[in-house]
């Protein structure tokens, strides 16, 4: 584990952006991650989202420390124990999930890891809070909407909250989640629109990445 805990959360809230990337090619996803971090992003969810993912991702935080050395690897989509287990030795730095799991939460502790589980309402945040969970994903976004975030905030004006789903990389839709306020946002398939990937244009995606981390600065609280 090369990013300590503060490290990574302090990444999450400057930046104010984790794009939520998985692809089956080591090769594919190597572009994405130095596509990213040549457009200024710093903290990078890859998810568990097939068989061998895990080889995939050992593989890339390897070059990751080696390409992109400031670059803050996490793994996503993580639902049970053993699994985060198995990729906090791969070197993620974070885990995130899309349901909160105590359990989970356990392990990450004991490494001193962020988890960053996925929350549909106030008491599960309260829940993950009280388990440790320093930011808590708010998921699904695009369900649950900004008011349900405003709503949080006001009792809770604690809460750092991150959001994944119906995330997109404009201006009206990032003022609104901020507006909100979230600390920061997840952002999967807006990020890495398909006739980009198609071509490779891995220069297009690092400026799409730094059009949006440039909105982010300007509507942030």
């Amino acid at each position: 584990m090369k990013f300590s805990k503060i490290e990574v959360l302090t990444a999450m809230k400057q930046t104010g952006m984790v794009p939520v990337f998985y692809h089956s090619d080591i090769e594919v996803a190597k572009n994405v991650v130095k596509a990213c971090y040549d457009g200024g992003v710093r903290v990078f969810e890859f998810t568990n989202r097939a068989d061998f993912a895990h080889e995939i991702f050992g593989d890339l935080v390897k070059f990751a420390t080696k390409e992109c050395p400031e670059m803050i690897m996490g793994i996503g989509s993580i639902v049970d124990a053993p699994t985060a287990a198995l990729y906090i030795q791969l070197g993620a730095n974070f885990i995130v999930g899309p349901l909160f799991n105590p359990e989970v939460a356990k392990v990450a502790n004991r490494r001193l890891i962020p988890y960053s589980p996925g929350c549909g309402s106030v008491s599960e945040v309260g829940y993950a809070q009280e388990m440790g969970c320093d930011v808590c994903k708010v998921f699904p976004g695009d369900v649950l909407g900004t008011g349900f975030v405003k709503g949080l905030k006001a009792p809770m004006p604690w809460s750092n909250l991150m959001v994944t789903g119906g995330v997109k990389p404009e201006e009206s839709n990032l003022k609104g989640w901020f507006d909100a306020g979230v600390t920061c946002v997840g952002m999967g398939s807006n990020l890495f629109p398909a006739h980009m990937m198609k071509a490779g244009d891995w220069a297009g995606i690092s400026k799409l990445c730094s059009d949006t981390l440039e909105i982010i600065k300007k509507v942030k609280k």
